[in-house]
């Protein structure tokens, strides 16, 4: 997520119990994913020595954690690796870093320090690391991040140490949507046979979620948009941070418009993964509005819990999260 500037939105935002509010015109009862609990928080802004930014408060672009990874590393111990943004790394001024923790309900995990940095022998930009998503596959976990303009890759064995997995050009870069659009935030997940990666982009300036798919996570397909404007608006910054999860037969997509003033996410549902509503046509997917940013869902031990940014921006939280059926008449939020 780039974040720069907050979108605004002409509708009610859920307040801190985050109930569903405004929901679509889908033939059955909607599952509304429903903060089920007290956030704690697990990461804060860290100390990055002669890199350190601006401090919180600073109106010159303070140094904030923002789009991060979340899992589980191959000893048991938990991993975030958070996009760092307005440091004196130089360039864009981003960069990664990690923190650790027992299990997702412990508090203020253990900071671990500065996980890596762009290197243009690889990255196309200085600085512009962006928004990590990890998964494991078999004995090997994936990461996917931006470099500002490409998506790339990188893999490791435990599930902390990455190495940048190189394609015969010799960079890591899977695929991009040209210069100057800001292909980022992506999210790695399997239907099928197929690996689906999602992320966003602004060709134009207009924001939109794509999908591109792949079996080898090597060779993959020409991008598609699946979801852009409706009530979210198309600024650039309007399909941030997409997370799609899949709960029984429905894919359910969360996208971000704000960080703060308050946090907002949209979520939509659809049945078929590569179509989560364009324009006119997105607000009959509409399911609820968080106040959340940046979200990440996970699945651990039977439980669902939900990681996002604190309010402030200064840091990272989880809370608990369940999926609620409303059986209440549903609207589209332009009815209400």
């Amino acid at each position: 997520m780039s974040g720069n500037q907050p979108t605004a939105l002409c509708v009610l935002v859920c307040w801190a119990t985050l109930l569903p509010i405004g929901c679509s015109h889908l033939d059955q009862p909607t599952a509304m994913p429903r903060i089920a609990g007290p956030w704690w928080t697990v990461a804060r802004n860290p100390d990055l020595g002669e890199l350190n930014g601006p401090p919180a408060g600073n109106p010159n672009h303070p140094q904030e954690p923002v789009d991060f990874a979340i899992w589980q590393a191959a000893d048991g111990s938990w991993q975030i690796w958070s996009c760092i943004r307005n440091t004196k790394c130089g360039g864009l001024t981003r960069l990664f870093y990690r923190w650790e923790g027992k299990h997702p309900t412990d508090r203020d995990w253990t900071p671990m320090g500065i996980a890596m940095q762009a290197d243009l022998k690889y990255e196309a930009r200085a600085g512009g690391l962006q928004a990590p998503y990890v998964i494991r596959i078999g004995e090997l976990y994936h990461m996917i991040y931006g470099d500002w303009d490409w998506l790339m890759i990188q893999r490791s064995q435990d599930g902390k140490t990455f190495e940048r997995w190189l394609y015969p050009n010799g960079k890591p870069g899977m695929f991009t949507e040209g210069p100057e659009v800001n292909a980022r935030d992506p999210i790695l997940i399997k239907i099928g046979e197929v690996w689906h990666c999602y992320y966003t982009a602004f060709p134009n300036k207009i924001g939109a979620v794509f999908c591109r798919t792949s079996k080898d996570l090597r060779a993959w397909s020409e991008s598609k948009v699946v979801a852009r404007g409706g009530l979210t608006g198309t600024s650039p910054y309007s399909c941030e941070c997409p997370h799609v999860v899949r709960v029984g037969d429905w894919f359910y997509l969360f996208r971000t418009q704000r960080y703060a003033g308050p946090p907002t996410t949209s979520v939509y549902r659809s049945k078929d993964p590569m179509d989560f509503g364009i324009d006119e046509k997105a607000d009959d997917k509409f399911v609820c509005l968080l106040e959340v940013a940046a979200p990440e869902i996970v699945f651990h031990d039977g439980r669902y819990y939900i990681a996002a940014l604190l309010p402030d921006v200064q840091g990272i939280r989880v809370a608990r999260l369940a999926w609620v059926t409303d059986t209440l008449e549903r609207k589209s939020p332009r009815d209400r």
